[in-house]
């Protein structure tokens, strides 16, 4: 396989693999500040929740690194 098409597939890879989680974290954080600023008392159960949907979207992010340096390590 050609050594360019493998680089484009790896900048794909985390090219495609950090939009849908940086859309979601940013709608996840604006929702969670939203409902702190209508709920001031359940600020901190929303904000463990909110850390705990960050972690597993950005493990997201992170799965799409590693398939790039996978990729990469093929050429």
């Amino acid at each position: 396989m050609s050594s360019a098409i493998i680089a484009l597939a790896a900048a794909l890879a985390v090219a495609l693999s950090t939009i849908g989680p940086g859309i979601g974290q940013g709608i996840t954080a604006a929702k969670a500040m939203d409902a702190i600023a209508r709920q001031p008392e359940a600020a901190g159960n929303i904000r463990s929740s909110m850390i705990i949907a960050m972690a597993l979207m950005e493990a997201l992010t992170i799965y799409g690194l590693l398939i790039a340096f996978m990729l990469v390590g093929k050429i």
